[in-house]
């Protein structure tokens, strides 16, 4: 199976190789994720996201909100809310400040559902990471903390 790691040379700089290691590793665990959630909950990974937001807002959010939160077009959060609505996971609430807008939030039946899945993803993330000992997780999340905030500088 080819990944973008080996399109790295060993020529090329250190930076270069880490950020394709760094994209590697994301769409390895990713494609797992997907995969499973497809297999064992019938759902997709936007689903799963948009319910997980929706999850940690529980009094619901508009439609903007969902798309910003998200990083996709409103579209894409209409389509999917649009389905969710008519497997009962979700519902729009009229939204009293707004009469054009309306909430999105999660039904008893989309949070019982929601919450299995979580618990199954949170299940197959750390079996992913099994391979790093707890000393090695710690170490990455700080290296990772390091990037981030440099990152997060560099776009300022």
């Amino acid at each position: 199976m080819q990944d973008r790691e080996t399109i790295a040379r060993a020529g090329d700089h250190r930076a270069l190789r880490i950020w394709l290691r760094l994209l590697t590793c994301t769409q390895l665990i990713e494609r797992q994720v997907r995969s499973r959630l497809r297999g064992q909950f019938d759902t997709t990974l936007p689903r799963f996201d948009l319910m997980a937001q929706l999850e940690r807002h529980r009094e619901g959010l508009k439609m903007n909100e969902l798309s910003r939160l998200l990083m996709v077009t409103g579209g894409n959060v209409t389509a999917i809310v649009d389905q969710l609505e008519k497997e009962g996971l979700v519902e729009r609430l009229d939204e009293p400040d707004d009469r054009r807008a309306f909430r999105i939030r999660l039904t008893r039946s989309g949070e019982r559902g929601f919450a299995d899945m979580a618990r199954a993803h949170e299940e197959w993330v750390v079996e992913l990471l099994a391979g790093l000992s707890r000393r090695d997780q710690e170490e990455l999340l700080r290296l990772l903390a390091r990037v981030k905030e440099n990152a997060v500088e560099a776009s300022s």
